[in-house]
């Protein structure tokens, strides 16, 4: 009975980062995620961590493990291969994000800096949460530099997505 209400409360606890992985499937962890990792039945192995810029993180039983340039599910994997056999025979092992790393807008906004990302997010909606943009921002000049490409800047428009770790500039307009 008492893992059946662990478990209830641990899917409830992780439903919004579960759907939000599920949406992004191929989504690469990175330094500043914040994610969970839970031994369903074994709640002294369930830790909550932001990933360094080394990108690594330490595990009960395991020690450090690298986690950045890996996804929900190949953390995992790696989770449940290091504690089957040696300590577990069947581990359950659940991944998830807690909080995504943060987007960065600058430029003609009214107050620039790091925003915490949600999935689906847009130019739009980052704007908003920078304030606006000035009287003197372009709506034509907007660019974003992607966190896997940093020296490349990419022509972007209000509804052109952002990704966590992405960098928007909104450029001034000459009149």
């Amino acid at each position: 009975m008492q893992q059946l209400v662990v478990l209830i409360v641990a899917l409830c606890f992780s439903w919004s980062s579960w759907v939000s992985a599920q949406e992004d499937a191929s989504y690469l962890l990175g330094p500043g995620d914040k994610i969970t990792i839970q031994v369903i039945g074994e709640p002294e192995l369930t830790i909550e961590t932001q990933l360094t810029d080394s990108g690594k993180i330490n595990y009960p039983f395991l020690g450090e493990i690298t986690a950045k340039g890996l996804t929900i599910k190949k953390l995992e994997d790696v989770v449940y291969n290091g504690l089957k056999g040696d300590y577990f025979v069947e581990p359950n092992v659940f991944v998830g994000i807690v909080e995504y790393r943060p987007f960065f807008i600058h430029g003609e906004v009214k107050q620039p800096g790091g925003y915490p990302y949600k999935p689906g997010m847009t130019v739009n909606q980052a704007v908003a949460l920078a304030g606006g943009m000035t009287e003197r921002a372009s709506r034509e000049k907007i660019f974003i530099t992607r966190e896997a490409s940093k020296n490349k800047q990419e022509t972007a428009n209000l509804n052109t997505s952002v990704k966590p770790g992405d960098t928007v500039t909104i450029e001034q307009r000459f009149f």
